[in-house]
């Protein structure tokens, strides 16, 4: 426990993904309802949430975790506590390796809690409370924890444990809370949206999920993130199709497309599956934009696999891609199967073509858009203009729309007309 803990501002310093930030946001919730003094800029104790999931991202969390040890030496800092998926991977090597941090904690957990350090009591009635960390107008929701799924290149099953859902009563306090607060915009995250209430209900609930938070009157739009494609994924398309308040948008991360490497990925889905769910979600509901992730450089991936991807992607037309190089992650199947044998400069420049394809894809359908009238959510106010996103496009990851006004406000919703477009970004002017 630490001593006097009222004398100090505490800052929480998250990194990673969306998950991680919904856990530094309840955290800060039950903190600051403990009084206990946050501070989003600064603060004698800093809480560290680390991401461990791929390489780049350990070495972003340890660099963090360094740069606070030197402010510590210079007296700026007094407590370092470090916290997340990085330590429920390496808490040994990081305790013997990072001597000057005083505390180290697994991902948020009420139950193994770094509420004890702080001689705080877990408060069962802000269940579901959060402080919402940057914005108010759009917020993460996260359904779920953990993953069943044994994909090749990943670890998250053994950092975040086997799938857990959340109740939906739980979401829906939630849900009701974030939209008190001014949350216009959820965007449901989970390892596999489609797998939601199969471990507590005994069935796929998704759909009755998002009915009953498509009921809060101030939520007007519902985003899907992180859809598996396998059959699971059948009794999505009614609710992308009907629901008003469901964009039409969709994350699908097929990571691949050769049968080879999805086979050795172990993805437990094939290159014709994918073709039958992007085509009928075009089908069904020609309006929506389905994202996807794909990883280059899989130590399985041949020449003859990347150009199928190539030519599937050209095919395909995704409407928003990622491109991530893979990464030899210790305690995967993967790594101990395949190792690394293609090098960093080779997966780069597969990760270039890849992209290359996309921003010309990108290009032309947006440009498809001029003339068009949005609904545009008002995320930011940037100098002289505004930035927002359709519904098309989720934060920090899609395109943008810039508009010239004098007249909006970061949060509210405007109609738009789209007069020019480039590959990630829209232009447009107030509709009158």
């Amino acid at each position: 426990m630490i001593n006097n803990i009222n004398k100090y501002k505490v800052q929480i310093a998250t990194l990673g993904c969306a998950k991680n930030f919904t856990d530094s946001e309840e955290l800060a919730t039950q903190l600051k309802n403990n009084n206990i003094n946050i501070s989003e800029n600064e603060g004698e104790i800093v809480i560290i949430n680390t991401c461990g999931f791929i390489t780049s991202a350990k070495e972003e969390s340890v660099n963090t975790i360094l740069e606070a040890i030197k402010l510590k030496k210079q007296g700026k800092i007094k407590y370092i506590i470090v916290m997340g998926c990085l330590v429920a991977r390496y808490e040994k090597e990081l305790k013997k390796e990072l001597p000057e941090v005083d505390a180290f904690f697994p991902p948020w957990n009420k139950d193994k809690s770094i509420l004890n350090l702080f001689d705080a009591i877990y408060k069962k009635e802000l269940i579901g409370e959060r402080t919402l960390a940057e914005q108010n107008h759009f917020a993460y929701l996260k359904i779920s924890e953990g993953c069943n799924r044994k994909c090749g290149f990943c670890a998250i099953p053994k950092i975040r444990g086997a799938f857990t859902s959340k109740p939906i009563e739980t979401i829906l306090t939630e849900a009701r809370r974030l939209a008190d607060a001014g949350t216009k915009e959820l965007i449901l995250i989970a390892q596999d949206l489609a797998y939601y209430g199969l471990d507590l209900y005994k069935k796929p609930m998704l759909p009755e999920l998002v009915e009953k938070l498509s009921q809060i009157e101030k939520i007007e739009w519902i985003r899907l993130h992180y859809l598996y494609p396998d059959k699971l994924f059948d009794n999505i398309i009614p609710v992308l199709k009907n629901n008003p308040k469901v964009c039409n948008y969709v994350d699908i991360p097929v990571q691949h497309t050769s049968d080879n490497v999805l086979k050795t990925m172990r993805r437990g889905t094939s290159r014709k599956k994918i073709y039958e769910i992007v085509e009928r979600l075009r089908k069904e509901i020609p309006d929506i934009a389905i994202r996807t992730s794909l990883i280059v450089g899989y130590p399985t991936e041949t020449e003859k696999d990347f150009l199928q991807l190539q030519q599937d992607i050209k095919e395909l037309q995704f409407d928003r891609l990622g491109v991530f190089l893979y990464s030899n992650e210790d305690n995967t199947f993967a790594y101990e199967k395949y190792g690394d044998n293609i090098s960093q400069e080779e997966k780069e420049r597969r990760r270039e073509i890849i992209m290359q394809i996309q921003q010309d894809i990108s290009r032309r359908k947006n440009q498809e858009l001029v003339g068009k009238t949005l609904k545009v959510l008002i995320d930011e106010e940037y100098e002289d203009v505004f930035i927002g996103r359709t519904e098309y496009d989720s934060p920090e990851v899609d395109n943008t729309v810039i508009i010239k006004a004098d007249n909006l406000a970061v949060g509210e919703f405007a109609n738009v007309r789209i007069y020019d477009a480039t590959e990630y970004d829209l232009y447009g002017e107030v509709s009158k």
